[in-house]
């Protein structure tokens, strides 16, 4: 299985199951779909087969900030909800607001990741994120560390490369 270089230098190992996630407009991500940011910038449904007794925590992440080649504003924290009961989102603690695919132009496509933890009880996260600065370089690994997710349950991850939003285009063209 291709994981465009997720596996191993991300994640050890192939989580054991997939996140099913559909964005708006139907689209669909499988495993290293092509997105574009304007098709991915308001927040997906996302399901996984679930212990409805369980904790799960929703993390999602681009490893390539600002490029894949020059990662050094690595791991951007694009979304992260914490202590879904199930894999009921409207239940979990919202630490990150979802933040869609924003490539810098010129550096490539990025792989934006999903991951998902399991956890019998709940998890004290410490507030909401709500600056820039705490989601750049935010650390899946310290992170994973800290809150002992050792495992992750499952994942799903798409790329995404830099192009002009449409509705910027046809804004300009009327203006013409």
């Amino acid at each position: 299985m291709d994981t465009d270089d997720i596996v191993p230098s991300i994640l050890p190992e192939v989580p054991p199951t997939k996140i099913t996630i559909t964005y708006p407009n139907n689209k669909p991500v499988d495993l290293g779909t092509a997105l574009t940011p304007h098709e991915v910038r308001l927040s997906p449904e996302v399901q996984w087969e679930a212990d409805p007794q369980k904790y799960y925590t929703l993390y999602m992440f681009d490893p390539d900030a600002p490029s894949r080649s020059c990662p050094i504003a690595a791991d951007v924290n694009h979304w992260l909800v914490g202590n879904i009961k199930g894999c009921d989102l409207s239940t979990g603690d919202v630490i990150a607001e979802y933040r869609g695919a924003g490539p810098p132009r010129g550096t490539g496509p990025h792989r934006y990741v999903f991951l998902v933890f399991e956890h019998e009880d709940r998890v004290s996260f410490g507030g909401q994120m709500t600056g820039m600065m705490q989601r750049l370089r935010f650390s899946t690994k310290k992170f994973r560390e800290k809150y002992k997710f050792e495992k992750v349950f499952a994942w799903n991850y798409f790329k995404a490369q830099w192009s002009r939003d449409p509705n910027q285009e046809s804004k300009m063209c009327v203006c013409m």
